[in-house]
């Protein structure tokens, strides 16, 4: 490897007696940024490995058309300068638009954590043929965190791809139009901004925010406290993916919901006959409380086969039952957060990256 572009510092310290590994990417280069990430991985292969942090000036990360970015190191920690700053972007052809091909990053590890970035799939999606899948992270890892993290793209934005996953997501901002928060596990958002975008160029049509495939765990897609941000198409909260598909939004603020189309989920694009879709406390951008009483939805497959009917409105005690604790277990990520963000602010401050 290059010293001259490898890595700026490569050290052990000892921060609030938590042992861990720093790596600082030189400023706009993305090949030193793939060879920090190459050092993590090589550093931290074993699930036990000590924390190692990567430490990303603001600046421009170009790779290209490099796809797919493997994170196969454990506990590994990419912390930009700012969110809007720190720009980590690919532009894959569009003739190899795919869900399993596009990804600027791909997590394969356990405990990974991401802060103050943006991930941008350039893929030019308004010229793709059939579709325009660009993901941004492809995560096959588990009890991944984002924190702070921006991720630009249309369709397949987010990619939960690990049937017993658990990932925790905060205060990160998610934009596109078909399928864009998409896959298994079980994943909370919390405080998250989800930004649909137009679906087409001149705004027709009807965008879907999840599309979600759970089979392996109880819980699925848990929105809790989340904005939507509309830009123009009419949009629903989502639709079944397969197996038994579980996704609720709890506390949600729309700022348009004029654009919720009026079955709020998609009726007639399941994959599967059978889903737990489910709003409780949804409100509008003055706060107030504008969850219908009732939503009985009769879905179909594409096909318009097999019908069934649903209420997608919970009860306030089957709200109640969506808890971090319930959820995850013993697993804390809102407690692990904070403490790598407050490891995160005193690198920080150390290099000068404030």
């Amino acid at each position: 490897m290059k010293q001259s572009v490898l890595i700026v510092l490569s050290m052990m310290l000892a921060l609030e007696a938590y042992a861990q590994r720093v790596l600082l990417v030189e400023k706009n280069s993305a090949e030193s940024l793939l060879e920090a990430i190459g050092e993590a991985n090589r550093l931290n292969a074993q699930p036990d490995a000590e924390p190692t942090l990567i430490l990303i000036p603001d600046g421009y990360y170009d790779l290209g058309q490099t796809m797919l970015t493997r994170i196969s190191g454990h506990n590994v920690s990419l912390i930009g300068q700012s969110t809007e700053g720190t720009i980590i972007r690919n532009k894959p052809d569009v003739k190899i638009e795919s869900i399993s091909k596009t990804a600027v990053f791909q997590n394969r590890g356990t405990g990974n954590y991401f802060q103050d970035l943006t991930l941008k799939n350039d893929l030019d999606y308004y010229s793709a043929v059939p579709d325009g899948r660009a993901v941004c992270l492809q995560d096959k890892g588990t009890r991944t965190i984002c924190n702070r993290v921006r991720m630009l793209s249309f369709q397949d934005t987010y990619y939960s791809d690990n049937e017993k996953c658990q990932h925790y997501m905060q205060d990160t901002e998610i934009h596109g139009t078909i399928d864009f928060i998409c896959g298994a596990g079980d994943v909370w958002f919390e405080r998250c901004r989800i930004v649909t975008e137009k679906r087409t160029l001149d705004g027709s049509g009807t965008n879907i925010i999840t599309a979600t495939r759970t089979a392996d765990t109880p819980w699925g897609y848990v929105f809790n406290r989340c904005t939507i941000e509309n830009q123009m198409s009419m949009f629903n909260y989502g639709r079944s993916w397969h197996t038994n598909p579980r996704c609720v939004w709890l506390y949600t603020t729309l700022l348009t919901p004029e654009k919720l189309v009026p079955t709020r989920f998609d009726a007639e694009g399941m994959k599967t006959s059978g889903n737990y879709f489910k709003e409780y406390g949804t409100m509008d951008a003055q706060g107030r409380d504008i969850t219908p009483k009732t939503n009985v939805v009769r879905f179909t497959l594409r096909d318009h086969t097999q019908p069934f009917v649903a209420e997608t409105i919970m009860t306030r005690e089957e709200a109640r039952q969506y808890t971090l604790k319930t959820v995850f277990g013993e697993w804390r990520p809102d407690k692990v957060l904070k403490r790598l963000e407050k490891q995160a602010k005193k690198l920080k401050n150390k290099y000068k990256l404030n």
